[in-house]
């Protein structure tokens, strides 16, 4: 038998959806093919899987010794999230099968399926960062008698879904500062930044409005800014490691001594980032808009307010609770949109039943086979009688107080 060889050995991802990148989350059953295109025939000892998901950390600092003395430490850190192995073919390498127990692949093409579920706990997005990433993979290797085995690995992204339409990430983030200026004996005026969004949680691709008033009362010409930074934290040995990196910036218009400038609600779009990540032990993904006002020859003012990018848009439409409400009023107030102290009175019953309407019901023949006596006198009384008039003090006031009073008599520690 003339032995045949491998032509093409790949592995291929069924999208859970119709975009051309697999992207999973958690408790998501990721499944898909083991390719092999042979040409002849191959005896195949064993065709495996093995799928991982790991958050990884590594950097190096440089130690000294001593005077001339120098070494050079690594900080690494490892979190597993994924390890899930399944045969496709044949027996796991530490078995010893008999040479009847090869299995023969024929020459043409060949299809194995594979499937995993993802595990219901939180998993960490995927993510590269400069110390370290956040990866998600399924590996196959084909065994074969006397040969080196064939081994590829795939990437899969995961997410795990932030939904913004909570009351946490929809509340209001504001905030003040000023900063008086020196120079050299001189003290000139302050300078003073307030600024505010609507909320906390944003997706990519949505704009941020910003609301900010600026004030110069120094003698020097400022320019107020914001921008979007994405931090990255990475955690290993009990050392921290941080990196800081501009994600999208804008600017107003130089602003002169003794000057104003309001923004009322300068846009500031969020473009195709990577998603927070804040439940990884090991890697942190966080973000903040900072507005600054760029003051020359001077530290600059500035003032953060924390973002979550999640993966969730907000709702167009849908219910709100009382919370998210009180918040949504707070921000209208801010943004100085009246609202309502107190709910309207309902309508008039003459302005919702006309008398004529009333008379033709009155007139309307009531059946007393099982109404007589003193009950059907009564219901003849009050039939479609106008309801109390509406009233925001209270008709009783008396019973109240009377109420109170003997709530008063009881000593409250008994």
């Amino acid at each position: 038998m003339v032995l045949g060889k491998v032509k093409n050995f790949s592995v291929s991802f069924d999208c859970p959806t119709d975009c051309t990148v697999p992207v999973f989350a958690s408790g998501d059953c990721v499944s898909g093919r083991v390719i092999i295109e042979v040409t002849g025939e191959i005896r195949v000892k064993s065709l495996n899987i093995h799928a991982r998901g790991l958050a990884k950390v590594r950097w190096t600092e440089s130690r000294n010794a001593g005077s001339n003395t120098a070494y050079t430490q690594n900080f690494t850190e490892e979190v597993e999230y994924l390890n899930h192995t399944d045969l496709l073919i044949g027996h796991f390498r530490d078995e010893d099968p008999a040479e009847e127990g090869f299995t023969v692949l024929h020459s043409g093409r060949h299809e194995y399926p594979f499937s995993l579920e993802l595990p219901q706990t939180p998993l960490a997005t995927s993510f590269e960062g400069k110390h370290g990433s956040v990866r998600y993979w399924v590996k196959a290797e084909l065994h074969r008698p006397w040969l080196l085995p064939i081994k590829l690995k795939k990437e899969f992204t995961v997410f795990e879904h932030i939904d913004i339409n909570t009351p946490l990430l929809l509340s209001p983030q504001a905030g003040t500062k000023d900063k008086t200026l020196c120079c050299w004996f001189c003290t000139s005026g302050p300078v003073s930044l307030s600024a505010k969004i609507e909320r906390k949680g944003y997706t990519p691709g949505e704009s941020i409005q910003i609301f900010a008033e600026i004030e110069n009362c120094s003698s020097r010409v400022v320019v107020p800014k914001a921008a979007i930074y994405q931090t990255q934290t990475f955690f290993a040995k009990g050392k921290v490691k941080e990196i800081k990196q501009l994600i999208a910036n804008v600017r107003g218009d130089p602003l002169p001594s003794g000057k104003t400038e309001t923004w009322d609600g300068k846009m500031l779009k969020i473009p195709p980032i990577s998603p927070s990540i804040l439940d990884c032990g090991i890697i942190r993904v966080e973000y903040s808009l900072t507005v600054y006002v760029d003051i020359p020859r001077a530290v600059n003012l500035s003032l953060n307010l924390p973002l979550v990018i999640g993966t969730i848009p907000l709702h167009s439409f849908g219910s709100r609770t009382s919370s998210i409400s009180s918040q949504y009023s707070t921000a209208l107030s801010w943004l100085g949109v009246a609202l309502p102290e107190r709910p309207e009175a309902p309508p008039n019953y003459c302005e919702v039943v006309s008398d004529e309407q009333r008379r033709h019901s009155l007139e309307l023949p009531v059946v007393r086979d099982d109404l007589e006596g003193r009950l059907y006198a009564y219901i003849q009384e009050f039939r479609l009688q106008p309801p109390p008039l509406y009233s925001e003090i209270d008709p009783n006031p008396e019973q109240e107080d009377l109420h109170q009073d003997r709530r008063a008599e009881v000593c409250p520690s008994r």
